[in-house]
């Protein structure tokens, strides 16, 4: 890995140090280039093509140019901005962005109720002005991105995978992931509401409270998809919170206050990444990983409330 990253490194005119950061859909150096410190990812076989990796490095481009907070592309000594290996595998560099996350993944929130509540509202209304941007840009023809809409969540091949048939199911759970695919298809399908260019994966991890405000980092997930599904994808991680009903109004209110927003989409949106997150574990986690175990749960739980008598914690 090591060799690879510094063979990567060298286009961008090699790396006084590599230190690996994150290895999930990318394999992610924090790298000190010449340009400066930065973001070196090795793109993971097969996931996305070269085609939509140049669709999103084009699209963090044009939107750090409008001032959206998110890190800028940097291109390699000949302008480029991705490389392909020897390996085959790809690689690009981002801007370095310095500030702590919201939070990580499966650790509880940290802070007082109200502190709480002003970062979940910051988010929301990062989460808007990012899809703004976004709209306000003309993509170029050859612009390509998967598609997280209805055939992509809970079609025959979602995107993900067939989240409902995970080997780890039981007969049970399987049934209620089956009933929670019809409610999601049906739902979205007749009331999805605005769709364009999302993030898809704004994760704890993936919001930076960087000293100039919050920003969105790791485009690697996003695609053409519902709105609501980036408010979803956050609450995902918040189910277990104390403070939930307040932390997911405030996640509303923040986006509403710019865009418009059917709040009665949360829940459903909600369970929809938590479904995908299932599908998202099994060629990726080897049997008998407790993560498996943990979305699975997750998502039948959620599956549950939102498919019975109802959940009142969406504002």
């Amino acid at each position: 890995m090591t060799a690879e990253a510094a063979e990567a490194a060298a286009h961008w005119g090699g790396a006084q140090t590599l230190r690996l950061i994150r290895d999930r859909e990318n394999a992610v150096f924090e790298a000190m280039l010449p340009t400066g410190r930065a973001a070196l990812r090795l793109h993971r076989v097969g996931y996305q093509s070269e085609a939509a990796i140049r669709s999103e490095l084009w699209w963090c481009a044009a939107l750090a140019d409008a001032g959206a907070p998110v890190p800028r592309p940097v291109p390699a000594r000949d302008g480029e901005l991705l490389h392909r290996l020897s390996s085959g595998r790809l690689a690009s560099v981002i801007g370095w962005i310095d500030g702590p996350p919201l939070g990580e993944a499966g650790v509880p929130l940290a802070g007082r109720r109200d502190e709480l509540v002003a970062r979940f509202r910051a988010v929301g209304d990062l989460v808007a002005r990012f899809h703004e941007a976004t709209d306000a840009l003309t993509l170029p023809d050859w612009f390509t991105r998967p598609r997280w809409d209805v055939p992509g969540l809970t079609g025959e091949t979602p995107f993900w995978g067939r989240f409902w048939d995970h080997p780890d199911l039981t007969a049970d759970e399987r049934e209620t992931l089956l009933d929670a695919r019809r409610h999601i298809a049906a739902t979205l399908g007749a009331r999805g509401g605005d769709f364009g260019l999302i993030h898809a994966d704004v994760l704890r991890e993936n919001v930076l409270f960087a000293p100039d405000g919050p920003c969105l980092i790791d485009f690697d997930d996003a695609g053409f998809g519902y709105r609501a599904f980036d408010l979803g994808t956050v609450l995902s991680q918040t189910l277990a919170e104390p403070h939930l009903p307040a932390l997911a109004q405030a996640l509303v209110q923040g986006y509403a206050a710019r865009r418009p927003l059917d709040p009665s989409l949360i829940p459903t949106v909600t369970l929809a990444r938590c479904c995908a997150s299932v599908g998202w574990t099994m060629p990726r986690l080897a049997p008998g990983d407790p993560i498996r175990r943990r979305h699975i749960e997750r998502a039948v739980r959620l599956a549950r409330a939102v498919l019975g008598p109802g959940v009142d914690w969406w504002g």
